[in-house]
């Protein structure tokens, strides 16, 4: 990776004397939509983001005509918008891949897919895969009581060859649950995580007289990379150890029921960046697969767990936000060297299962939310300096006037001097307030004046690279990012982030986002870019439609689908935003599903708060003050409807 403190500044800044005018081309190139993007999201004329969800194989939707077409049917913003098509479309890739790769090296067997329902459990998203699934006996995995409890709901028994794989912690009525779906006709495997779960299965299947089957998860010592590399390894939170493992195939085999261990699984993490370690991982998961044959084991399936990845910032590279192949690398390289080691050791070649959730679902989902409103650095000038404001004024103005190419850095340094003496200044009572106001404008215009200069150099010094953050506008959006994107917050995750129109128009602004919620931690500043990650987002800035009045502003947030909606949390209380799925349909789109986000009511009730009796407090209060003569009726009247019709409201800015 090239260092962040190296600046390629936009088509229009290269050559002063040359500029060009800015096209749709440029706004490609500095989004890295193509990168990321492809085959579903690009451009089009009118210099709006366009989406095709069925790839280069259907038809497409200008984004930022649904939008406005959406608020034309009271479905305000932020808004999330799922397109059903290309849920079906990755599930497609996916299997077309392994489909190409098993006929590439005459593997004697097949794949069959299931969806992590932890990836994201919203019914509609679950039934869409269910159904999109079906022609290629596509399951589900669950990873909990409850998500079990929806997996056995939605796949059909008897119907197909679709896995039901049952990972995670499990207690008496999990495993007796999942045995007796076996007998409407449920194919579920119950995978061992821990081995307390070993002599629980034993016991349940002798007192139903249900024969299970039966996978191990192992904790390989291949490590993963990047935020989930440390779920493998000795320390890993699930799966057993080579000993527990031994131990385990002894204690099935006392028990006469060796014969029911017919799956391993491993994971090696969430969104592997690097394609060796999915090379390194299979072919140790493939020498214990053979193992667990040699010893009795009847094994049938190998499930590989989830980790093929999403390319976020569109670079291609293993860097944590990218991945440096594709999904045909990925499955080719599975069946390879599965095949490979199964010749090698005379064994049948088993059922290949992946458990690929944010492969699935990341593309499908696209946060809208709009501009409320922008802070921006006042770089203006105030009047020239005189004789009669004081020496630091003075000398901070001399500085302004003074800054060239060959000493800007030097005269940065001697702007902050200045404003840092003027504070002391000022903090001592030698400068009044309008002077210190003077200051400030002055150093903050000398700063303006830098980073024009900064923008067209190659290189920018050390000691400078902040500027550009510094400076940047603060684009307040109508937004928690606690609850529609919780991994750019918890762990620095990075998703495309962009306008959905004006994109043939050149963004002049430098900006970071800040939410709607009162916390400190609510802004977004880390961006995709090629080379690194940039601290500041290229932005418009916002029309006037009125003499007060700004025309709306949108942006996206992209490839969301996959973990943001199910782990937001309630900051502020805001609530789930409203939700669509769009369907294309031959001559345009049909609404699948509206689902309306939370309103101020019901995430009351979430923290246990009753509207009904929040509102007899506040009109027992009315009564008081009118009793008081502190407030009119009318007064009364107007506080108690607002309260009544905010209860009622959607949580977020209307």
């Amino acid at each position: 990776m090239i260092s962040k403190n190296k600046i390629v500044p936009p088509a229009s800044l290269e050559s002063p004397g040359l500029k060009k005018k800015w096209n749709i081309e440029d706004s490609e190139n500095l989004y890295r939509i193509k990168g990321w993007g492809e085959p579903y999201f690009s451009i089009n004329a009118a210099g709006n983001i366009t989406v095709s969800p069925k790839g280069e194989r259907g038809g497409s939707l200008d984004l930022w005509e649904l939008v406005e077409a959406l608020k034309q049917r009271n479905i305000g913003l932020p808004l999330l918008i799922r397109f059903s098509d290309i849920l079906s479309d990755r599930i497609e890739r996916l299997n077309a891949a392994f489909a190409r790769a098993i006929a590439r090296y005459n593997y004697p067997n097949v794949y069959r897919g299931v969806y992590p329902i932890k990836c994201n459990q919203h019914r509609h998203i679950v039934e869409s895969l269910v159904k999109y699934g079906k022609p290629y006996q596509f399951g589900l995995e669950a990873g909990s009581k409850a998500e079990l409890m929806i997996a056995l709901a939605e796949l059909e028994p008897n119907s197909s060859e679709s896995l039901l794989i049952c990972n995670g912690y499990k207690d008496l009525e999990y495993i007796r649950t999942a045995l007796l779906a076996r007998k409407l006709g449920h194919n579920t495997i119950i995978v061992i995580e821990q081995l307390e779960e070993v002599a629980m299965c034993i016991e349940i299947s002798k007192d139903l007289e249900i024969k299970p089957v039966l996978g191990i998860r192992a904790k390989l010592c291949t490590k993963g990379m990047g935020r989930w590399g440390s779920s493998t390894g000795d320390r890993a939170k699930f799966g057993l150890t080579i000993p527990e493992i031994l131990k385990a195939t002894q204690q099935l085999s006392a028990a006469g029921l060796l014969d029911c261990l017919q799956l391993l699984h491993y994971h090696i993490g969430s969104q592997i960046a690097a394609i060796n370690v999915i090379k390194d991982a299979i072919r140790e998961a493939s020498m214990i697969y053979v193992e667990l044959a040699n010893i009795g084991g009847n094994m049938q399936y190998l499930d590989v767990g989830g980790g093929l990845a999403v390319d976020y910032d569109g670079s291609k590279t293993n860097f944590y936000a990218s991945k440096n192949y594709n999904m045909q690398n990925y499955a080719n390289d599975i069946v390879a060297e599965i095949k490979e080691s199964c010749e090698q050791a005379q064994i049948k070649a088993p059922i290949l299962v992946s458990e690929s959730g944010r492969a699935i679902g990341a593309h499908h989902s696209v946060l809208i939310f709009d501009v409320l409103n922008i802070g921006e650095v006042d770089t203006s000038l105030p009047d020239p300096a005189s004789s009669e404001d004081h020496l630091i004024i003075r000398n901070l103005w001399e500085t302004y006037e003074n800054i060239t190419v060959e000493n800007y850095q030097e005269a940065y340094h001697d702007a902050m001097q200045f404003k840092e003496e003027s504070i002391s200044l000022f903090n001592f009572g030698y400068l009044g307030l309008a002077q210190r106001a003077k200051a400030e404008r002055i150093y903050w215009a000398c700063c303006g004046k830098i980073l024009e200069i900064i923008r067209q150099q190659e290189y920018v010094p050390d000691d400078l690279e902040d500027l550009e953050k510094n400076m940047a506008s603060i684009y307040y959006v109508n937004l928690s990012v606690f609850q529609s994107a919780p991994d750019a917050w918890a762990i620095d995750q990075l998703f495309p982030i962009l306008p959905i129109h004006r994109l043939n128009q050149e963004p002049t602004n430098r900006g970071i986002l800040a939410d709607l919620t009162c916390d400190s931690d609510g802004k977004i500043e880390q961006f995709i870019d090629l080379r690194d990650v940039k601290s500041v987002l290229e932005l418009h800035p916002l029309e006037q439609s009125g003499s007060l009045e700004k025309k709306n502003y949108y942006l996206g947030m992209f490839l969301v689908g996959a973990y943001q909606e199910i782990m937001g949390n309630l900051h502020n209380l805001f609530g789930d935003t409203n939700v669509v799925h769009i369907e294309i349909q031959p001559n345009g789109y049909q609404i699948q599903y509206l689902v309306r986000g939370d309103t101020v009511t019901e995430v009351l009730g979430y923290v246990q708060y009753k509207a009904e009796d929040l509102l007899e407090k506040i009109r027992q209060q009315t009564e008081k003050a009118m009793q008081q003569k502190n407030m009119s009726l009318k007064e009364c009247q107007l506080l108690l409807n607002d309260y009544e019709k905010n209860l009622a409201s959607y949580t977020y800015l209307a």
